[in-house]
């Protein structure tokens, strides 16, 4: 098995760290913040509480998972050991490079990098290091212990034996890899995102309104959550940043974000984390009803 280092313990990471854990490697969970990590450690130690009550894991099981997991708040410390660190932190170009960077001088020479990023160029973040055949996206699903899909993406020089390495790895944490090549959103987010946004669209120009929309797309083409409230669920800010990449990578107007979506995003409406996006949240339920702005 190998040592992991997961750097970032927000809801990617934490899912992350979680599923190498319990997969049997030792992982370091690396963040500035003391805070994030008891939090993250909070919720893996619930996800893994609530597999026990499905019956699909032991109380032996969890110990072990969790005895697996150490924390950090140095990155430098927490990848000085490592065959595998996987970056999951903020979707921002600048901090992602200046994380690369930090991570190249830190690890072992023959660590492999990887980035969880969803639409940041796999290229642009190796050229960052002194082994760009050594770096390669691994684009996990939310929520990471659930989602069977991991985006597998290959740089300009990323190597045949770096990439193999990383689809059977992801094979054993039960996942189910898909190699693709370094454009902008890869697949899940070249196609993803623009039906998001054309469904932002239809609402801003008065097609139909937000629970309409998505009824549309749940009943009539069987996806199991509307856009607008799977937007809500991703982060605003997020789709935001996703189609921003789309379009300054493809220079194609047909990527251009919707006005409403960049306007919600200034104003703070964020979805679910926010507690308001297309939809209103109550805390502590899966209730929702549609925001009073967009009524």
């Amino acid at each position: 098995m190998a040592t992991v280092s997961v750097i970032g313990a927000g809801t990617m990471g934490n899912g992350i760290a979680h599923v190498f854990a319990q997969s049997g490697h030792n992982v370091t969970l690396i963040d500035i913040s003391e805070t994030a990590l008891e939090r993250a450690m909070k919720t893996i130690n619930k996800n893994l509480d609530r597999l026990i009550k499905k019956e699909r894991i032991t109380e032996d099981d969890k110990a072990a998972t969790l005895g697996r997991i150490a924390t950090q708040t140095d990155l430098a410390t927490g990848v000085a050991n490592a065959e595998l660190v996987v970056e999951a932190a903020t979707e921002n170009v600048d901090l992602k490079l200046k994380i690369f960077k930090s991570m190249d001088e830190a690890a072992p020479a023959g660590a492999i990098l990887a980035t969880n990023t969803s639409s940041i160029s796999i290229t642009k973040i190796a050229a960052e290091t002194s082994r760009p055949d050594k770096v390669i996206g691994m684009h996990f699903m939310n929520p990471v212990p659930v989602m069977k899909l991991v985006e597998v993406i290959r740089g300009y020089a990323t190597s045949d034996e770096v990439t193999d390495k990383i689809m059977e790895m992801s094979r054993q944490l039960g996942k189910s890899p898909v190699e693709v090549n370094d454009y902008p959103g890869f697949i899940a987010n070249r196609i993803l995102m623009p039906m998001i946004n054309e469904a932002i669209y239809s609402l801003y120009e008065g097609v139909a309104g937000v629970q309409e929309i998505d009824t549309v797309m749940m009943l009539g083409m069987a996806h199991p959550m509307g856009p607008l409230h799977l937007a809500d669920f991703i982060g605003l800010d997020v789709c935001l940043s996703i189609m921003r990449v789309l379009h300054d990578g493809f220079g194609n107007p047909k990527y251009a974000p919707c006005p409403l979506l960049v306007n919600m995003v200034t104003a703070g409406k964020l979805g679910a984390k926010s507690g308001e996006g297309f939809y209103v949240y109550t805390p502590g339920s899966k209730e929702k009803h549609v925001s009073p702005s967009l009524v």
